[in-house]
Order: structure tokens, then C-alpha cells, then sequence
């Protein structure tokens, strides 16, 4: 490997590390996800592998098929960029939809109270649920498929700076170099990714929301809504 693909190697795991660090679309729907719909370690750290993966992918393919064509880098930045408002709308359209289930879910669950009778109807005890205790009397809005919206959105989300540090090697007729820049930064982004969704998911797991823990749905497609309107009018 020469300095040149080296310096690129160094840079490529410099963008991808703050590239995902200061995107909050990065990380924060799984860690919202993993604390309103309870999702295990593995599944948490399974979802976000895929979704990055898909993620950086879809940006590595697109770029090697230009580098192929000879597609000029204004015009694939161009088509990531639109890329990238669609994933932010998509993220934004999710969010708002989770969230109004989620106010929907909350306003069902409601604290009540149950009034326990013994076998000639006399009132034995009655207790209510709340806080903690809060539990659904409706079957839970299906899950398979979250993971699988999360994804979709991933994959339309471009990775924006990968393009131009991708053009050089392949400038150099480097196919090795073009390669090994890819997987760094891919590497790089998807780690991250993962540090900060499985740190930040830990901590969470010790707040204690009590009476509001029913609008915990309600609170993570709020977050990934706002989440999704930073990154088309903020440019995060």
C-alpha cells in the first residue's frame, strides 16, 4: 500500500467516523426503537449491523458503478443528494406515523383500575396499573417489519462523502486501492454506528419513564421524526 492509498485509508476513517457521529439518523432510531419495543442486545446490535451495511453499500455500489461509466462526480453527488433528501422524508413520514401510533397505543393503555370478585361476586380486592406496570389489553402493533422500514430508509440514505475519496484511487487505476478505501470506511462507519447505538442504548435502559412509560412509542416516532427533519432542513 502507498502513502497516497494510505493518507485516503486515514481520511476515508476520519469522514466515516464524524460523518456518523454528527448524523443522528445514524443511531438514534435504534436506540428509541430498542427502548420502546424492548428489542434484546442481539437484535439491536443485528439490526443496526444490517441497516449500516445496507447503509454504506448502496453508496459503494452506486460509486463503482459510475467509476465504471465514467459517470462524472457532480452528477453522483448530485443523484446522493437526492438520495438523501428521500431517506430523510422517508425517515420523517416513518417517524410521524410510528408517533401517531404510538398516541394512539398510549391513549388506549390509559391506567385503570381491575376489581378482582370470588366465586359468588363479592368484591375480594381490586388493584390499578400504572407506571412501570402499564401493560396493553390489545395485541402489540406488529414488529417483524420495523426492522425492515429502518432498512429500507438505510439503504436509500447515500453516504455523501464517500464518492470523491472513492474517485481518486479509481482515477489512479488502482482497483485495489479503491477497494480498500471502501472498506474502511465502510468498517469505520458501520462501528460506530454500533458503539454509539449499543452505549447510548445502555444507558437508556436505566430511566425509569413511570406514568409515562405508555407513551414510550409515542416518544421514539416523535424522536425519529425530528430525527429525520434535521437532516433535510439542518443538513446534520
Amino acid at each position: 500500500m502507498n502513502s497516497e492509498i494510505a493518507i485516503l485509508c486515514g481520511t476515508a476513517a476520519s469522514i466515516g467516523f464524524l460523518h456518523t457521529l454528527f448524523g443522528p439518523d445514524h443511531y438514534l432510531p435504534f436506540i428509541v426503537m430498542n427502548r420502546a419495543r424492548n428489542w434484546s442486545t442481539a437484535k439491536t446490535v443485528w439490526i443496526t449491523f444490517l441497516c449500516g451495511l445496507g447503509h454504506v453499500l448502496s453508496s459503494v455500489v452506486l460509486g463503482l458503478i459510475g467509476i465504471a461509466f465514467g459517470v462524472a462526480v457532480m452528477k453522483l453527488e448530485a443523484f446522493e443528494a437526492f438520495r438523501g433528501s428521500l431517506a430523510a422524508w422517508a425517515l420523517i413520514g416513518f417517524g410521524f406515523a410510528y408517533a401517531g401510533w404510538g398516541i394512539h397505543r398510549g391513549i388506549k393503555n390509559r391506567p385503570h383500575t381491575h376489581l378482582h370478585l370470588d366465586g359468588a361476586g363479592v368484591p375480594v380486592h381490586s388493584h390499578d396499573h400504572h407506571g412501570e406496570h402499564t401493560h396493553s389489553h390489545e395485541p402489540v402493533a406488529k414488529a417483524g417489519i420495523t426492522p425492515w422500514i429502518l432498512f429500507t430508509i438505510f439503504v436509500l440514505g447515500p453516504c455523501e462523502p464517500l464518492i470523491p475519496i472513492l474517485m481518486y484511487p479509481a482515477a489512479k487505476h488502482s482497483l485495489s486501492g479503491t477497494i480498500l478505501v471502501a472498506v474502511v470506511f465502510s468498517a469505520v462507519t458501520i462501528g460506530t454506528m454500533m458503539t454509539v447505538v449499543m452505549a447510548a442504548s445502555w444507558g437508556v435502559s436505566f430511566a425509569r419513564f413511570n406514568k409515562l412509560e405508555r407513551w414510550t412509542h409515542a416518544l421514539a416516532g416523535g424522536t425519529i421524526c425530528l430525527s429525520g427533519l434535521a437532516i433535510q432542513f439542518l443538513g446534520l
